[in-house]
């Protein structure tokens, strides 16, 4: 799906809606209006979203549909809700035990070195992940 220009290839600048049109009748409306929220996702934030609503919200679907993991697909959840202009709920102690033991599964699995591990543990326990 196209999306309409939202920036001005010229400068930059944020676009506005100025007329539309009636195909049908041919009426038009003249006035200045932003596109919506959802007009502005990125491509990726828009995928995201459609997946989201293809598996009704359950993430462990979406991380399969899209190749990644549980953990990426609800950071990725987090900054689409932030692109939204929302605020997403900070992660409970059950979702930090369970990254923890995703972390450490990866480690078993070889998937990921003892530095990494350490390291994302590290980022875990200062809330950077």
């Amino acid at each position: 799906m196209r999306k309409i220009l939202e920036k001005c290839p010229s400068c930059g600048g944020d676009l506005a809606v100025t007329r539309m049109s009636c195909p049908t009748c041919g009426t038009v409306v003249t006035g200045a209006w932003a596109p919506c929220r959802f007009c502005r996702l990125s491509p990726e934030h828009t995928q995201l979203l459609e997946s989201f609503l293809r598996s009704r919200g359950n993430v462990k679907e979406i991380a399969r549909e899209l190749g990644v993991s549980y953990w990426t697909v609800r950071k990725q959840v987090d900054d689409l809700i932030e692109a939204l202009g929302y605020e997403p709920a900070p992660p409970t102690p059950e979702d930090t035990a369970q990254q923890q033991m995703e972390i450490l599964d990866q480690l078993e699995r070889g998937e990921i070195t003892p530095g990494e591990a350490t390291a994302l543990l590290d980022d875990l326990k200062s809330g950077s992940r």
